[in-house]
């Protein structure tokens, strides 16, 4: 035995010591008391952020829904099919050929789809977020399909274009990002609009 030989069986314990309580404190508990003070402080973002309508569940304003019916606004193309367990974008490259060629079929289906020319259709109509789940559509995107959903829905297209206005979220914090309107809160407010017209 070499006199600078260190025993192993010293070291054994305290490592794994170390290591469970490593697990306990920073796997169990960091994540444990993060819930709870995200169930505290942001009781509906820690729930998903869900919405509810006469006590059901109708979505979460942060996953897109497909939607097309013409009586409502359509979200961005998904390339997950809009399935929150499946969040992908599609990775191909500007230059890909299928990508190119995808996204001029969907341009010609919204412009026919709207009413417009191919010029006059928003990029985000055409494209696919990198989530695959993006709830949100430009205010472009938004304004287009306005003429469609209130002829669709016997509206004036004033009213339709006022729930768009009143739906489109600025910048956060006035600087990151872009103005954009939930397409599952737009849809649901429409919904509400109409109900009320009806009973008038």
């Amino acid at each position: 035995m070499q006199k600078n030989a260190i025993p192993e069986r010293p070291l054994l314990r305290p490592a794994i010591g170390l290591a469970v309580a490593t697990m306990l404190v920073f796997g169990l508990g960091y994540s444990l008391a993060a819930t709870g003070i995200a169930a505290v402080a942001f009781p509906a973002q820690a729930q998903g952020s869900l919405i509810e309508r006469d006590g059901v569940i109708v979505g979460s304003s942060l996953v897109a829904q497909p939607f097309a019916d013409a009586r409502y606004f359509a979200p961005r193309p998904s390339a997950a099919d809009y399935d929150p367990m499946a969040l992908a974008g599609s990775n191909q490259a500007r230059t890909n050929p299928e990508l190119r060629a995808t996204i001029a079929g969907n341009v010609e289906a919204v412009a026919a789809r709207e009413g417009i020319a191919a010029s006059e259709v928003p990029g985000d109509l055409v494209t696919r977020s990198g989530g695959g789940i993006d709830p949100h559509v430009s205010p472009d995107g938004a304004r287009v399909q306005v003429a469609r959903v209130a002829d669709a829905r016997g509206l004036d297209g004033a009213q339709v274009q006022a729930l768009v206005n009143a739906h489109t979220q600025g910048k956060t914090f006035g600087l990151l990002g872009a103005p954009r309107v939930n397409v599952l809160e737009l849809n649901l407010a429409l919904d509400a609009l109409s109900a009320e017209r009806g009973a008038q």
